[in-house]
């Protein structure tokens, strides 16, 4: 049997290398993340479910033969299905909904050779930059258990900050990936659109906002998980171009001179944490030292106008979800069944006309085009990933009466004004764990690149993992500690 301390010291690609070598087996891999789970998830609340004889009958029936083979791995209870695994989206209105099939992204995290062994946590129905509900309480930060583990993917960024696993499933409709990653010192990348799949239940959820992928620990597992689950499914509405090599292969080669952008100055002009800040111009300063060019600047559009059309998508969206979990379990939509806030959006989006919707997607277009002729002039940009370190837990109620939908989205994202625009844009932008508070809380920084430019993140994360490596780090909270 693996000691926890083996286990949690190695990442994804680790650990199926010892998996390759006979010196462990998948059934100790998936032994290790149970007890895993069992030591820290009663501290920081963030498996729902554990999957010890599903897990086990996989592995016996023969892992494919993938980069993670015999890997442990989470999913989160939202948007990806596997076939038979409850995901009541973190509401009372979903529980219970278990799905008939695999969708498309959890087949091919299987064809990797990844071993799912449980569930995480989101907030209910994913509208939160925190995970926190009335149905399973909150999701406790690692490194600071009175903080958010961030959202909506927090359970997933906690689970793997813990040690449970290397690296959990989670998706970004607004920051829901890079959110968690900067609240768990994690390595979070949102691809560009389309480049995982999202059939067959979606084709581009969130009127394209939407992307599903993953958190891990280290960029080599990011780049190479990347590599085992992009592209196109059958009936897509896109094709993205692949690559032009692996990007494994990109983690370790150099970026050359770029030119990038920077900025600590929200377009909505609220101010920020000035340890954020400080991550920045501590990264900046870094970037410089290895010959980038480096220029203060960003795209200038009017922040209240572009809330009010992410808005708008945002409702209707959650409007189409909630009748479709009303319509899978037979309950009633109401305030027993949905979160205050999330009813709000509900009645929020049923109220908008299908013109509604559409000018909003316009909109979007308009800014897409305005920040592609940005990018013309600078390979990447870089800011904090959210305006203040992690949030103390409760402060972002989903359940609190009379509070607006739009006052909500104000609120959401006023907290992460820097992560939304390449989910309108569909630019890939992956947070990076480079820079921790002076009381040792991690501080992640953003960087995105032109559309469908995932290598120059990768090359650029590679470089500056290895100038400032981050995953021997370990939280407060974690599986290997006494």
């Amino acid at each position: 049997m693996i000691s926890l301390n083996d286990y949690t010291s190695c990442d994804g690609l680790g650990l199926a290398e010892l998996v390759a070598r006979k010196e462990v087996t998948p059934q100790e891999l998936t032994e290790a993340a149970l007890a895993a789970s069992a030591k820290v998830n009663p501290e920081i609340n963030a498996v729902l479910q554990t999957l010890p004889n599903e897990a086990q009958a996989e592995i016996r029936r023969g892992l494919p033969a993938g980069p993670f083979t015999g890997v442990p791995f989470l999913i989160k209870e939202l948007m990806l299905h596997a076939k038979n695994v409850r995901c009541d989206m973190g509401c009372k209105l979903a529980q219970g909904f278990v799905p008939s099939e695999d969708s498309e992204l959890m087949a091919r995290f299987r064809r990797a050779g990844l071993v799912l062994v449980g569930t995480t946590q989101t907030p209910e129905l994913g509208y939160n930059p925190t995970t926190e509900t009335r149905l399973f309480g909150p999701v406790h930060n690692p490194w600071d258990s009175a903080r958010s583990a961030g959202g909506s993917s927090g359970g997933s960024g906690a689970a793997v900050a813990a040690g449970i696993v290397p690296m959990a499933h989670g998706n970004d409709g607004g920051g829901s990936i890079r959110i968690p990653a900067a609240c768990n010192a994690l390595v979070g990348l949102k691809p560009s659109r389309d480049r995982t799949p999202t059939g067959p239940d979606y084709a581009d959820p969130l009127c394209g906002l939407a992307i599903e992928f993953a958190l891990t620990r280290t960029v080599r597992d990011c780049a190479a998980l990347l590599d085992a689950v992009a592209g196109a499914d059958a009936g897509a509405p896109s094709l993205p171009l692949p690559p032009a090599r692996p990007y494994l292969e990109e983690v370790t080669t150099p970026p050359g001179k770029l030119r990038i952008a920077w900025t600590t100055t929200p377009v909505s002009g609220s101010k920020i944490d000035p340890e954020c800040e400080q991550a920045v111009h501590e990264t900046v300063k870094l970037l410089k030292d290895m010959g980038h060019t480096l220029i203060e600047d960003r795209p200038q559009y009017d922040w209240d106008e572009f809330l009010e059309k992410v808005h708008v998508i945002w409702a209707a969206f959650n409007a189409l979800s909630v009748d479709f979990a009303a319509a899978a379990t037979g309950r009633e939509i109401g305030p027993d069944t949905l979160e205050a806030v999330t009813l709000a959006c509900y009645e929020d989006g049923k109220r908008y006309s299908a013109l509604d919707l559409l000018d909003s997607m316009a909109h979007g277009n308009r800014i897409s085009r305005l920040v592609g002729a940005f990018f013309r002039n600078v390979d990447v940009m870089v800011t904090p990933t959210i305006a203040r370190l992690p949030a103390p837990l409760g402060e972002f109620n989903q359940d609190r009466k009379g509070m607006t939908a739009k006052e909500w989205t104000r609120q959401v994202f006023t907290y992460c004004p820097f992560t939304p625009l390449f989910n309108t844009t569909g630019q890939p932008a992956i947070s990076l764990p480079l820079y921790f508070s002076g009381s040792g809380i991690p501080v992640g920084v953003q960087f995105a690149a032109r559309m469908g430019e995932e290598a120059t993140l990768f090359r650029l994360a590679g470089q500056l993992e290895q100038a400032r490596p981050w995953a021997k780090r370990k939280p407060k909270l974690h599986a290997s500690n006494a």
